[in-house]
């Protein structure tokens, strides 16, 4: 016990709420690393020329979906809220096997339903999660938690891919999504716990208890009238779109390089597990001390550091081997270091904020910059620009990140010396 406190930092009082939390990311990641790299499949099966219509219609599955989660947050409470969006997915994830199974449903439809469903439930469900993270635990302890939390979830994450790489030449896709509704299952039964124990701790009954109220755009707006929440919508959106133009290089090479649907699919599982491997290690023996010793300013900044370097690479040498090692490293110091980093910015912001501004910046801002880039990198590929001229194009990208992470960086750090926000 001893030995578990010194490494996580963690008092005595708040091991049952980390245990939770520990096992409620595993549950939820690994149930959704089991469906990426079938999800990434799916991508290459309805044809790569098609994955900008692929992730408009994620986005227009966000502004769908996003107003649904606002009317749930208005109107009912965290303990009945919560549940509701995971046992959802699983009902989601029952659907797509039998569709998949199904003779009379065209399979390249299905395989465009099942990413953007995936692509768009993904960032609900781990935006909810991180949502009740920062509702429980204030700043000092989000610091010292948040990557042994996060150290759950990247178990999950390797062990999603594991199972998926050994099992689906054997049990075959659609038998992979029963496995995950069964994990995700896990994560419902953590919902429940942690909630108990944070009633009993805190004595917060009226934060579990009551709906927050308000209006379903409420998120929006409040986000529009924050310039912290703005930069932070910035420094997301530079983010997501530089990631996915490492994604969507990843995609065109693998589907012009790699003829097999099985072996595309256990590839993407090997590079979700390297990634994961790495963001593990880190987050065990580094991710705390970086949080506590380096500061904030620095977890939000090293992110765009490297993806300037990744970039210049990939400028340099852009094939299949040095863009799949670019994306492992920005994934894993993204998972590591810069995940926890951005939640901590939600410890210092009102619940309302909290719940609903953060979900509308996980899920419209993050998709949004999906389509832009994906439609960005569909014109200057039209143009003639190749990956290292695009690589090029994306560097000033990363040096706004950096610029929008200092600020918000001390901003937070300012905030959390002030008095407890409503």
């Amino acid at each position: 016990m001893k030995l578990f406190d010194k490494l996580f930092d963690v008092r005595r009082e708040e091991v049952p709420a980390l245990a939770w939390a520990f096992c409620y990311f595993f549950f939820l990641l690994c149930a959704y690393y089991v469906l990426r790299p079938v999800r990434d499949e799916m991508g290459i099966q309805g044809g790569t020329r098609n994955l900008p219509w692929l992730f408009t219609g994620t986005f227009v599955g966000m502004l769908v979906v996003t107003p649904l989660f606002g009317w749930l947050t208005t109107r009912w409470p965290r303990r009945t809220f919560l549940p509701v969006v995971y046992l959802f997915f699983i009902a989601n994830i029952v659907f797509f096997y039998f569709a998949m199974l199904s003779e009379s449903l065209d399979k390249k439809w299905v395989a465009a339903g099942f990413f953007i469903w995936l692509s768009v439930i993904n960032y609900f469900v781990v935006s909810v999660f991180w949502s009740f993270m920062t509702d429980i635990f204030d700043s000092a302890a989000a610091k010292r938690l948040f990557g042994a939390i996060a150290a759950g979830g990247s178990i999950g994450a390797m062990t999603g891919p594991l199972i998926t790489a050994a099992l689906v030449k054997t049990i075959g896709i659609p038998n992979l999504l029963l496995i995950s509704a069964v994990l995700m299952g896990g994560a419902v039964v953590c919902v429940v716990g942690l909630g108990r124990w944070a009633r009993a701790s805190t004595g917060d009954v009226e934060a579990d208890e009551k709906a927050l109220g308000g209006s379903v755009l409420d998120g929006i707006r409040l986000a529009a009238r924050s310039p912290y929440l703005l930069s932070l919508c910035g420094y997301i959106f530079l983010l997501q779109a530089l990631g996915t133009f490492f994604y969507l290089e990843q995609v065109r090479i693998m589907a012009e390089t790699i003829p097999s649907s099985a072996e595309r699919t256990q590839l993407f599982a090997q590079l979700d597990l390297a990634v994961n491997t790495i963001t593990l290690v880190t987050q065990l023996f580094a991710t705390g001390v970086m949080l506590k010793g380096l500061g904030i300013v620095f977890c939000l900044s090293i992110l765009p550091v490297l993806c300037v370097f990744t970039l210049g690479v990939t400028a340099v040498l852009p094939t299949l081997a040095v863009i799949s090692v670019a994306t492992v490293i920005r994934r894993a110091c993204e998972f590591a270091v810069g995940k926890p980093a951005r939640e901590i910015l939600f410890t210092v912001v009102t619940r309302e904020e909290r719940y609903k501004s953060k979900n509308f910046i996980d899920t419209v801002v993050s998709r949004g910059a999906d389509v832009v880039s994906t439609w960005s990198h569909a014109g200057l590929r039209t143009l003639g620009f190749g990956a290292s001229q695009i690589a090029i194009v994306c560097i000033p990208l990363s040096i706004g990140m950096i610029a929008a992470g200092l600020f918000l960086g001390r901003e937070q750090e300012k905030r959390a010396r002030m008095p407890a926000r409503a």
